[in-house]
């Protein structure tokens, strides 16, 4: 990656307006769009629906993921021309386009180490405590999901959109707002989506894919936690240790655990929730949502490392799982004990 020369050490890379992201893709012919490890809606429905857009404009584009696409967003469109990096790989590209992604380590060792020659990175984000990585850089952390940002990309530079690219922003959008039920989703968040159904996208049997066809390995995965989730704080603070174990008797799949973490947010009394999940190097993934103003769960991750928003955010943590989850708890009741 190539940082401008006149940036010093301590001093945070510029911000640049989707007008002027849109005009370097303009001039581009081969360009790269990326993502986080473990990708999620947003960050699948952010790649695909800036690649698909780019390849109606003429573009080449290379789409790209490190894990691939999960079991639970197969079913979207075109979503078998995402790659996965090989050992070895090198992506020659003019540009390369990360979203959804705090910050470069996070695109995946594979990825980066294939578009490591790229000459010109873009980062397109909301995490809020995304550093600015790329060599333009849109990182706007009110915004509810880069999907968001992605389809005012598209508006700003007249990019064309067909129905697979608005089924992805709406995948994206959707999934990222909690089906439009988080506090950052705006006015223009529905009117995006409203823009989108004038065009012809049709969202019941999208919403149906999305939320309503989950494989029975979540469902057992879902029983599990609901007998062994443990309420402290008083009740304010719901959490969860998911085991090697229980992954291998269910033969999780990737995506089999997403939106478990919204069930135990739902109980009324619980303020924050919580999902510690052991990885098969022995790490701890940490999961965190939080329903008040007043729990800053990103800062409570980023005491370990991790990141995030106010209200989602997680971290990596060294295991064993009890000790792990007995540390972020420790400090988390520290945040939750000043709402007493």
């Amino acid at each position: 990656m190539a940082w401008a020369p006149e940036i010093g050490m301590n001093e945070t890379p510029p911000q640049h307006s989707l007008s002027e992201i849109a005009d370097r893709l303009r001039t581009a012919q081969r360009v790269a769009v990326l993502a986080h490890v473990r990708p999620d809606g947003d960050a699948v429905g952010s790649v695909m629906g800036l690649a698909l857009s780019l390849m109606l404009a003429g573009k080449e584009v290379v789409p790209m993921l490190e894990d691939g696409v999960p079991d639970n967003l197969a079913f979207l469109p075109e979503v078998g021309r995402i790659q996965q990096p090989r050992p070895g790989d090198v992506v020659e590209v003019d540009v390369a386009v990360a979203v959804d992604t705090a910050t470069k380590p996070r695109l995946g060792e594979g990825c980066n180490a294939a578009l490591a020659a790229a000459p010109l990175w873009i980062n397109i984000d909301h995490h809020p405590t995304n550093p600015n990585y790329g060599d333009l850089n849109h990182v706007n952390g009110s915004a509810p999901a880069t999907g968001q940002l992605i389809y005012e990309l598209l508006q700003v530079g007249g990019f064309p959109l067909n129905d697979a690219v608005r089924r992805h922003l709406y995948a994206a959008i959707s999934t990222d707002t909690g089906s439009f039920q988080y506090p950052g989703v705006t006015a223009r968040t529905l009117r995006i989506v409203a823009e989108m159904m004038e065009q012809g996208l049709e969202t019941a049997e999208l919403c149906r894919a999305l939320y309503q066809a989950q494989p029975l390995r979540h469902v057992q995965l879902l029983g599990r936690m609901l007998r062994e989730m443990r309420l402290t704080c008083e009740g304010q603070v719901a959490s969860w240790q998911l085991t090697q174990q229980a992954l291998r008797e269910v033969a999780a799949r990737p995506g089999d655990t997403e939106g478990l973490i919204d069930t135990l947010r739902m109980i009324d009394e619980v303020v924050v929730a919580v999902i510690f999940e052991e990885l098969e190097d022995g790490k701890v993934r940490v999961s965190s949502r939080s329903k008040s103003d007043a729990v800053n769960v990103a800062e409570v991750c980023a005491r370990f490392g991790g990141g995030g928003h106010r209200a989602a955010a997680g971290a990596r943590l060294a295991g064993p799982l009890e000790t792990a989850a007995e540390n972020f708890l420790a400090e988390l009741k520290h945040e939750v004990g000043r709402l007493a």
